[in-house]
């Protein structure tokens, strides 16, 4: 919901209490102020699933793909936060973790929200297998390929997510580094 805001409200409650458009000057200008969080890699999760730079080249037409149907999912579900991907991140590397023992389970989020994501992110993964089917007759995209994507995205997340409970660092970060398929359009400022 869109609505004024107080200069000390917005400073204080960002992404604490205040959902604040992504969109929001005010919120763009903090986000160059603020400090990177410090991640340790060592305390990643799935530190068993190796994600070298060749790897990471070779998919990246399929990185583009997943990073943007998250990307897009996450912004079509209302009130979606980092958290929520987070989720959704978690769920598909163990749904595509559990596909390398040949077991086809879907390891849904009980999180709502991380589920409407993660249902879109399915989605949209299927219809990419389905497009390469039908225009080659081949099935190239393999499961481990999904899960090492989805790892690193995961890692990313970490290192993006600013701790806040609302906060939605990550999901801006792939707003400002990924295409959309649909046009921004600036919100007028809603400090008084």
């Amino acid at each position: 919901m869109r609505g004024d805001i107080c200069p000390i409200c917005c400073g204080t409650e960002r992404e604490q209490t205040v959902h604040c458009p992504l969109d929001c000057e005010y919120l763009q200008e903090a986000r160059r102020h603020e400090q990177p969080p410090i991640a340790d890699p060592d305390t990643f999760p799935n530190k068993d699933i190796r994600v070298t730079e060749q790897f990471l080249r070779d998919k990246e037409p399929l990185l583009l793909l997943i990073t943007i149907a998250l990307l897009e999912a996450a912004l079509a579900t209302p009130g979606a936060v980092d958290s929520d991907v987070k989720e959704t991140l978690d769920a598909l590397v163990r749904t595509y973790r559990t596909r390398q023992s040949g077991l086809y389970y879907d390891s849904r989020p009980s999180n709502p929200v991380a589920n409407a994501i993660y249902a879109r992110v399915q989605d949209r993964i299927e219809d990419i297998r389905k497009r390469e089917r039908e225009a080659s007759g081949l099935q190239t995209i393999r499961d481990v390929d999904i899960l090492g994507l989805c790892a690193f995205l995961q890692r990313m997340e970490i290192q993006q997510n600013n701790g806040r409970r609302l906060g939605r660092a990550f999901i801006d970060f792939m707003r400002a580094h990924f295409p959309q398929s649909q046009p921004k359009q600036p919100a007028p400022s809603l400090i008084i």
